[in-house]
């Protein structure tokens, strides 16, 4: 089954799962006059409205490139989060202002053994979903169905804490109602927040996952006449569409024919083993020469000396014109022109016949 067949498959459920469970929850707040099991019931219908977006975002991201949208309609996937968030804030805030009055003016409330049992069920009917949703979301990298998995997951422990509070009142006739339904507001609300925090970092662009890059770097170290890999570069659009690009660095004396088969030969292995599009691009190492080498090894060293720089790559120089070019990739907290400045000026003075061209990479990927 492919991933927006389980997307939408895993969502169904979920809807069936709430859509009972708002109509067990609703007959026994309404019938006990619980706030606190209403709002629960509440908060089951937002779950299942959830789920319902999922549907409808998955099929919207799974439309195929055109013209206006080549990368696709992968990023619709985000989008879905943000409402999802939304969403959850707005059953938080709604639950918040309800509860809030019940606290100092508390209503009668009527449990009895019956509802006992009901809300139990859905504590049970809860977790099961809860960990059956999120499982099925991290197996497929769905941001959707993880969120809704652990909304899930949590709400079965605010319906256990329901469950204690009608116990309460049946057994000693406490009324935790108006007070647990505000525990249970806020706890949602912080929930949908960190929702909302986690999408928006996705969209804005984190870090790429270190399991993937690390998988990406070990296939393209593995083929014969590869040196290096660097200038590692993953692009997501959307949860199952990556397009990245890497420089390696191979003998300058690899002949154009041998390099394109190379290169195509890395794309390919790549996208087969990790579905990651690779472009991949050439560093020529020049170490045939002394000086350059000289040049290299002294480079490098100032390199290691320096602990805000965290690699030297791409090195090449050229005799004739006197120039030598490499890349530095230097710490975010550190001042990157400066470092740059300092290694060049070092260079340039044991080396004052040779231009330095030293080219800011930025930490990418681990």
């Amino acid at each position: 089954m492919d991933r927006s067949k389980r997307i939408v498959r895993t969502s169904i459920v979920g809807i069936v799962v709430n859509l009972i469970l708002v109509a067990f929850k609703a007959v026994v707040g309404l019938v006990t006059n619980s706030i606190a099991v209403i709002l629960d019931a509440v908060n089951n219908l937002s779950d299942a409205m959830s789920s319902i977006i999922t549907i409808v975002g998955t099929k919207l991201a799974g439309k195929r490139p055109d013209k206006k949208h080549p990368y696709g309609y992968g990023r619709i996937e985000y989008l879905t989060s943000v409402i999802i968030a939304v969403i959850v804030l707005l059953a938080g805030v709604t639950s918040l202002r309800e509860s809030a009055g019940k606290v100092f003016h508390p209503d009668e409330t009527a449990y009895n053994t019956v509802s006992l049992v009901i809300i139990a069920a859905a504590v049970v009917a809860k977790f099961f979903t809860g960990r059956y949703v999120k499982k099925v979301g991290e197996e497929i990298k769905s941001g959707s169905l993880i969120a809704s998995g652990s909304d899930a997951f949590f709400d079965s422990i605010l319906s256990f804490a329901t469950l204690v509070a009608a116990a309460a009142n049946l057994i000693w006739g406490w009324q935790l109602e108006g007070v647990l339904g505000v525990v249970i507001s806020v706890i949602i609300i912080k929930a949908g927040v960190e929702m909302l925090m986690e999408t928006l970092d996705g969209i804005i662009g984190l870090r790429a996952d270190t399991e993937l890059t690390d998988g990406v770097k070990e296939i393209v170290n593995a083929f014969p006449g590869v040196r290096g890999a660097y200038d590692l570069t993953l692009h997501n659009y959307g949860p199952s569409e990556i397009i990245g690009s890497v420089h390696i660095e191979v003998a300058d004396a690899m002949t154009a024919r041998e390099i394109h088969y190379l290169t195509r030969c890395i794309a390919a292995k790549v996208y087969a083993e990790l579905g990651v599009i690779l472009t991949v691009g050439i560093y020529a190492a020049n170490d045939s020469s002394p000086v350059l080498s000289e040049i290299k090894g002294t480079a490098e060293a100032l390199a290691d000396e320096s602990p805000e720089i965290l690699q030297m790559h791409g090195f090449y120089g050229d005799e004739q014109t006197k120039t030598v070019m490499f890349d530095l990739i230097v710490d975010f907290s550190a001042d990157a022109s400066a470092v740059r400045d300092a290694v060049a000026a070092k260079l340039k003075a044991k080396y004052p016949d040779y231009r330095f061209d030293i080219v800011l990479d930025s930490d990418y990927s681990d």
